[in-house]
């Protein structure tokens, strides 16, 4: 049943950051694509923004695909994280824990997640289970 469960939060966790990697590198699922989030990105003093968004949706994208697959499971929990860091620095510290003030709660329960993952392995329904 662990690697069940295990399973089920990496595809979870996986599918939805791959979402927000396509948000953000093709404007698919309502996003704004490569030079609407570069804009955005540039707004929080991130530059180049385009450069930064390709990185942060590289980063979700790929992450994701590898965090379902549970191929190079710590890589893949490190690539989420980090856009978390990200995320919880440059947009949502200034507000605070909690999600109701759009604060960084969220943020840091992914961070949680991807990185308790990468610790524990991916289970044995995973291509790391094969391959290692």
């Amino acid at each position: 049943m662990i690697d069940i469960g295990l399973f089920i939060i990496r595809f979870v966790i996986g599918v939805l950051f791959i979402g927000h990697g396509a948000q953000k590198l093709f404007g698919w699922f309502g996003g704004y694509g490569l030079k609407g989030t570069g804009g955005w990105m540039e707004s929080l003093g991130l530059k180049p923004g385009v450069t930064m968004a390709l990185m942060a949706g590289l980063a979700e994208l790929v992450g994701g695909i590898l965090f379902v697959l549970g191929l190079l499971t710590p890589l893949a929990g490190i690539m989420i994280a980090a856009t978390m860091v990200m995320a919880i620095v440059k947009v949502h510290a200034p507000n605070g824990l909690w999600s109701t003030a759009n604060g960084y709660e969220y943020n840091l329960t992914l961070i949680a997640v991807t990185v308790g993952i990468a610790l524990i392995g991916p289970g044995k329904y995973a291509v790391d289970a094969f391959l290692f």
